[in-house]
């Protein structure tokens, strides 16, 4: 079960520097799926942190999040951002093929132009990340901290794994 981001007490305010990516800090927590119940008792919790700049795009965080949970075969996904993690009416960031279909919540942005410094993220928030609109992968993000000095190194990074990551297809568990 995914914990609520952790409220700071009154926190120096992020100076964005022009210019300068910030470095966010993501816990992404699978917060649904096909599962099996054996799987789930072994692996209560799971999540994978994530270091990324804030001027790599939605686009980047997916693929970062697939490689992170071992996921190998690639599926329709978009990023919600209301008031919980699985929120289809809130803004929400979707592929450039599913962005002009005429829906009626029309997408907020692409994420292959969305980047994390664009979108307006602040430390505490949560948003929803939706991957395999078939069997509906539930993940909730939260933004965990935001750094002004970006270190040197390739990023995204995965700096922490909790469980192990379930089979893409429950099949395969078994």
């Amino acid at each position: 079960m995914p914990t609520k981001p952790k409220k700071k007490a009154a926190a120096k305010p992020r100076l964005h520097r022009p210019g300068q990516p910030c470095l966010f800090t993501l816990e992404v927590f699978l917060i649904g799926g096909p599962i099996t119940e054996k799987f789930a008792k072994k692996n209560p919790v799971i999540s994978r942190t994530i270091q990324m700049r804030g001027d790599q795009t939605l686009e980047e965080l997916h693929h970062a999040i697939f490689d992170a949970f071992g996921r190998y075969d690639e599926h329709m996904y978009e990023f919600q951002f209301g008031k919980a993690p699985m929120d289809p009416k809130a803004p929400r960031y979707v592929l450039p093929g599913a962005y002009d279909l005429g829906e009626d919540n029309p997408p907020a942005g692409r994420v292959d132009e969305a980047t994390l410094d664009s979108i307006g993220l602040k430390e505490g928030r949560s948003f929803g990340y939706w991957f395999d609109f078939g069997d509906d992968w539930w993940h909730q993000i939260n933004v965990e901290a935001i750094d002004n000095k970006v270190p040197t190194g390739k990023f995204p990074k995965v700096t922490k794994r909790v469980g192990k990551s379930p089979p893409q297809y429950a099949e395969e568990d078994e």
